[in-house]
């Protein structure tokens, strides 16, 4: 996820100041959202080791002998980003969330940040979480898509091993500063030069929490309709990534190319992305859904109208009826 950087630069803070004079969090609060509630059930902590011997920190939800789904989230969240899914789906799957590396409970370590570090840290834990035999649906947003396509470019004989299923939800396998829309382009609006976006993505100003911080959060990484309750709780998740993570992570993303791992997963794969998405605009799931396609491997792609990046917030019981429906194929 493209946001803490953007959100701690002074470009950001600029556009953030031209449209404050609309009001971007237009739903009123409302009764606590039940889908952003801790979770009631009691985790299990797995023992997980990377290809370095790095430890990441990994939970499993749910019946052992259940279905197992595997999520792995985005630049600058945590486990904590999968309430919404932990809550639906772990009282009848085996839900194995994991901290990227830096993120959460998993220590950043001295190893270079690279895309073939997130395919290792995700291979770990589909070995430790998946037992031999067995499948599970693979759920990526974000860097956590990229970390799902890493593992398929470096790992393609481990892709019909350890998954039935992949979801990649709102991202994107290069180009990302290319194509993302955070800093509006047009006559009025010229193209960040490639050096000076890299140096946003890379920045490690600290998040404050401030109203120009929260609007800034929604306007980067939630679509305008998106309700209060889902802007505090992203905007929580995002504060609460080290800054060196954050810019570390943005660094190495700014230069990701992963497209040629699409040919790799060679499983049924679902694209979605919401339509107000800024960080990963949907011309990103359009091309890798025709390069699925090519292959036979496209499960669908899904268009969701009106929503920002975290569509797995904002629109989560969409997104968690597509993870039931590629569980069941």
């Amino acid at each position: 996820m493209l946001v803490g950087a953007a959100v701690g630069t002074a470009a950001l803070a600029a556009v953030t100041a031209v449209r404050s004079r609309r009001r971007l969090d237009r739903t009123p609060s409302a009764e606590p959202n039940p889908a952003l509630a801790d979770p009631i059930l009691h985790p299990e902590t797995l023992d997980v080791v990377s290809a370095d011997g790095h430890r990441i920190h990994a939970l499993a939800y749910g019946d052992p002998d259940a279905p197992p789904i595997v999520f792995a989230h985005g630049w600058t969240c945590s486990t904590t980003f999968w309430y919404p899914q932990i809550n639906a789906l772990a009282d009848d799957h085996r839900v194995i969330v994991y901290d990227q590396r830096g993120h959460g409970r998993t220590a950043l370590g001295s190893a270079r940040l690279t895309a073939e570090l997130l395919g290792d840290d995700l291979d770990a834990v589909l070995s430790a979480a998946v037992p031999d035999g067995r499948k599970a649906v693979v759920v990526g947003h974000s860097m956590g898509g990229m970390s799902i396509m890493s593992w398929a470019l470096k790992y393609p004989q481990r892709v019909p091993e350890k998954a039935s299923a992949v979801l990649l939800a709102s991202t994107g396998p290069d180009r990302l500063i290319d194509e993302t829309t955070v800093i509006p382009r047009g006559k009025r609006a010229p193209v960040v030069p490639a050096p000076v976006a890299r140096a946003i993505l890379g920045s490690t100003v600290p998040l404050i929490e401030t109203p120009l911080t929260r609007r800034g959060i929604q306007y980067v990484a939630l679509a305008p309709g998106s309700t209060r309750q889902q802007v505090d709780f992203c905007a929580r998740i995002v504060r609460e990534c080290a800054p060196a993570t954050r810019g570390g992570w943005g660094r190495a993303l700014s230069t990701l190319d992963v497209g040629d791992a699409l040919d790799n997963l060679t499983v049924p794969t679902t694209v979605l992305v919401g339509s107000a998405d800024r960080l990963t605009p949907p011309g990103h799931s359009v091309r890798m859904a025709d390069r699925l396609d090519a292959h036979d491997h496209l499960s669908r792609l899904i268009r969701l109208p009106g929503i920002g990046h975290m569509a797995t917030i904002e629109s989560h019981d969409e997104v968690n009826a597509e993870i039931r429906r590629l569980r069941r194929l």
